[in-house]
């Protein structure tokens, strides 16, 4: 008979050989509940959320939801590999998703498995294999939450070669705007709104936040894109910039908003203060049991699906967050064990 972890592999090697990208995870999600009708587990489907309660749910005791994203990116034009042909080499299982977030999704629906008949736990279990994670998008674990019964705490799968990820910085993306004046490039223009762009680029890289956490480090305010124009004899009216904004535990999404927007010499709109920090306390159960197998504590640059979550969330998974979005995407086959056996011992600790 295969063991859990080889059941959750195999299950890993089919999704990755089934187009996810966010928005497109049909094929995915029937995959996801094929796994819970082969363990005689009922669970629940909406839009391309899947997800299922532990069969001792008690309304009355506290929920511990498991969650982790089926949806991938796009490959990037650098595969070498096909990224939809899961295969084996050295220990490494190579595709699209394998790290990201592939890995921690098998191994927490493997854990839930584990637990899923357990008589009389302290806590509930919700397990989420949840959508648009990668986008941001409308119809993941955002839409779900409001079907779920109240989470009380939540570890969100995702690559941190299952060290505890107790924080995680927050995200404002701003539209910018330089404002000029247009006119034809032959005549005089004192208003050129490209001219005034370096040392609105310098305002930018000098810009800083008071406030630095112990935890996530100071705020990381970023220029990722700038377009302006669209011919040779043409001064634009304005220049456009995006800022990428990844916001610490010391401030909220809407102070961060009012402290750029109070100084900035250029307009900047917020796309969404949806994305806000996340954290969860050293005190917590959850994290002392991390600790007490020898787990480290960080804090996460990288965004997920904790920013939908009000309640306490610990981000903590199989992979390496450095191989997300890498060409020949890959994880090792005994992250993957190890990190079932790890998921196992932590909820024993707690449950």
């Amino acid at each position: 008979m295969k063991t859990l972890s080889e059941k959750a592999i195999r299950l890993l090697h089919d999704l990755i050989s089934l187009k996810s990208f966010s928005g497109e995870e049909d094929k995915t999600a029937e995959r996801i509940g094929q796994w819970f009708s082969d363990h005689n587990i009922p669970f629940k489907k909406q839009a391309h959320n899947i997800y299922a309660f532990n069969k001792a749910f008690d309304e009355d005791k506290p929920t511990l939801l498991l969650n982790s994203h089926h949806d991938t990116v796009k490959p990037n034009s650098a595969y070498t590999k096909d990224p939809f042909q899961p295969h084996i080499e050295d220990g490494r299982l190579y595709g699209l998703g394998s790290n990201d977030a592939g890995g921690a999704l098998v191994s927490l629906i493997a854990l839930f498995t584990h637990y899923y008949d357990s008589p009389n736990p302290k806590y509930n279990l919700i397990i989420a294999a949840t959508a648009e994670e990668e986008s941001s998008g409308d119809n993941g674990l955002n839409s779900l939450l409001p079907t779920l019964p109240k989470i009380d705490v939540a570890i969100v799968g995702e690559p941190t070669l299952m060290q505890l990820a107790i924080a995680e910085k927050g995200l404002v993306v701003f539209d910018g705007k330089i404002e000029g004046t247009a006119s034809h490039a032959a005549h005089p223009n004192i208003n050129n709104p490209i001219l005034k762009l370096p040392k609105i680029l310098k305002w930018l890289e000098r810009f800083s936040f008071e406030k630095i956490s112990d935890t996530l480090g100071p705020v990381k305010l970023t220029v990722t894109q700038v377009s302006a124009g669209n011919q040779h004899n043409v001064v634009p009216a304005n220049v456009n910039l995006v800022i990428d904004v990844r916001v610490n535990d010391c401030y909220s999404n809407k102070e961060i908003v009012d402290l750029i927007q109070k100084e900035s010499p250029l307009t900047l709109i917020p796309r969404s203060l949806n994305l806000n920090s996340s954290s969860i306390s050293l005190n917590h159960p959850l994290v002392k049991a991390g600790l007490e197998l020898g787990r480290t504590t960080y804090g996460s640059p990288t965004l997920s699906d904790q920013a939908k979550l009000s309640c306490p969330s610990l981000k903590l998974g199989p992979g390496d967050s450095t191989r997300s979005h890498t060409a020949n995407e890959f994880i090792f086959l005994n992250e993957i064990k190890e990190g079932i056996e790890l998921y196992i011992i932590l909820l024993n600790k707690i449950l």
